[in-house]
């Protein structure tokens, strides 16, 4: 009994992680297109499709953490 409730916390607990490295990455790298569009104006549709891509990128790495955490807690 008490490894399911194990199981659901450790599955809470890496969803929350992996929402708040999703949210930090994305901040991060949108702080970053931000200063490099205001020093290189010309640049910034260049900058803005890169950011779009890895944007995607990180959400597409923080879906697969989701499901994972959501698979551990139904075999829990």
């Amino acid at each position: 009994m008490e490894s399911l409730g194990l199981g659901f916390l450790g599955a809470g607990i890496g969803a929350g992680l992996v929402t708040i490295g999703a949210g930090l990455g994305i901040g991060k790298l949108a702080a970053s297109a931000m200063e490099g569009s205001a020093r290189q104006p010309s640049a910034a549709g260049d900058i803005r499709t890169s950011m779009i891509i890895a944007a995607a990128l990180i959400e597409g790495v923080a879906l697969f953490g989701e499901a994972i955490c959501i698979l551990l807690a139904i075999k829990a």
